[in-house]
């Protein structure tokens, strides 16, 4: 025994307890006041929770006001005229479109990949509320391209604001571009895009380094890789141009590029990709960048989009979405974001990823692929959490910046974030636009304080 409690007699101890006991109560009542209303009969599990994100359903025109926001800031700082390089004047007759240009002077240029997601973005926000000034920031700005493109110099192409359009070298510079331009075309563009389109696909098809079984791969870091990200360059682009053209063989790369990827680098416990692969090594180091997930399930949502039900791997692509869906939902964040390394806790939560898997799990709702039950309120948290990383500007913030691949973790904890990476702009415009569409043919409420489908 302490020897301080052998200080205790009999007689003091008899006079303590009921104080203490009366202290204890007196504890007790002041803790559950301050934890009730006023009204102290509402029962403690109806009590308001201190949420860090808006929580509930919101209101379609909320979510439109943030795409108006959005919508703002990208036309006033994306290019949107070409200007002689010599003279600096703007270039508005396209047969005058030779020589040395350049984009006028804007916070953004036009012609990546980034920006094949915007201009999809801005298509589907078009679509969803009824606006044309959405698919005019697209129209106007494809034609500019495909004007530019039918009147570049004969001399060459130094100079050319468009070079990685004329001259695509890489997944990067095709697949999210044509994909966007296909939609584009099929929504009523009237530009001489089709020749960019077809010019595209020939270096997606024909031209691409790949393995030895026609897995799309990169020689860098490491001779043989593969990079999560060219599941979205290419099958977005293989699947819209096998639903514009008819041919089959569009549709068939498409679905062994999405179970080729998958046999190689989705890690079936945990329900995620890994970013890299390369054949050489014996072990994979498995970091799960969240935007490269993102790519992914986006890659399989417009897939599906377009995939005949009746072709062979239709039922495979389905069960792969439905499978990494099951698995990113398994670590959002209670913010409603995600995190930059998605089982990883301590890595920053990032805007551009949490976009993408609102958008994708929105259209596969929308499009009966998943339960929506099960998962509608984790996308409207989601577009809540997205909702509030997008300033009064119109900025989103949060957003990692261009990311290679990396095989340590400092590589990716320590990416920084910019309101300049273009990266989360179009993921935001699909996924509002998505969300409305969700809350337009379905009804939430609060039940028993949690968000939930009714029915």
């Amino acid at each position: 025994m302490h020897p301080s409690f052998k200080k205790i007699t009999p007689e003091l101890t008899s006079g303590l307890l009921p104080r203490y006991f009366a202290l204890s109560v007196l504890c007790l009542w002041a803790t559950t006041a301050m934890a009730q209303p006023n009204d102290a009969r509402v029962p403690l599990h109806l009590l308001p929770a201190e949420y860090p994100t808006p929580y509930g359903a919101p209101e379609v025109q909320s979510v439109k006001s943030v795409l108006d926001r959005v919508y703002r800031f990208l036309d006033e700082n994306s290019a949107s005229a070409v200007v002689d390089a010599k003279t600096g004047k703007v270039v508005t007759d396209s047969g005058a479109m030779r020589g040395s240009l350049s984009f006028d002077d804007t916070s953004f240029h036009i012609t990546g990949y980034e920006w094949g997601v915007t201009y999809a973005g801005m298509l589907l926000a078009s679509e969803a509320t009824g606006e044309p000034y959405y698919a005019d920031y697209t129209n106007s700005r494809l034609t500019l391209i495909a004007n530019i493109a039918e009147n570049h110099s004969t001399e060459g192409l130094r100079g050319s604001p468009i070079r990685s359009v004329l001259e695509p070298d890489s997944l990067d510079d095709s697949g999210s571009l044509a994909a966007a331009m296909i939609k584009a075309k099929m929504n009523g563009l009237d530009a001489p895009v089709e020749p960019l389109i077809e010019n595209f696909l020939e270096y997606i098809s024909e031209e691409q380094f790949r393995l030895e079984d026609g897995t799309l791969a990169r020689n860098r870091p490491h001779d043989n890789t593969l990079w999560l990200d060219d599941l979205f360059m290419s099958v977005p682009a293989l699947a819209q141009m096998g639903h514009y053209s008819g041919e089959g063989k569009y549709f068939d790369d498409a679905v062994k590029q999405i179970h080729q990827f998958s046999e190689r680098m989705f890690n079936k416990d945990k329900g995620l990709y890994m970013h890299g692969w390369v054949q050489g090594m014996e072990d994979h180091p498995e970091f799960h960048w969240g935007r490269a997930n993102g790519w992914a399930v986006m890659a399989m949502v417009e897939l599906l989009e377009v995939l005949p039900k009746d072709h062979p791997g239709y039922t495979g692509v389905l069960d792969q979405l439905k499978a990494h869906i099951k698995g990113l939902v398994a670590y959002q964040d209670g913010t409603g974001l995600w995190h930059q390394l998605l089982d990883r806790n301590d890595t920053y939560l990032e805007t551009s990823a949490t976009a993408i898997f609102a958008y994708s799990m929105a259209r596969a709702i929308n499009r009966g692929y998943i339960d929506k039950k099960a998962y509608a309120p984790a996308v409207l948290l989601a577009w809540n959490a997205v909702a509030t990383q997008v300033n009064d500007a119109g900025q989103i913030e949060g957003t990692c910046v261009g990311t290679g691949m990396g095989f340590d973790p400092a590589f990716y904890y320590y990416r920084p974030v910019n309101v300049y990476a273009a990266h989360g702009y179009g993921p935001v415009m699909l996924a509002g636009a998505e969300v409305i569409l969700m809350l337009e043919n379905n009804e939430f409420e609060i039940n028993d304080s949690s968000l939930q489908l009714v029915e």
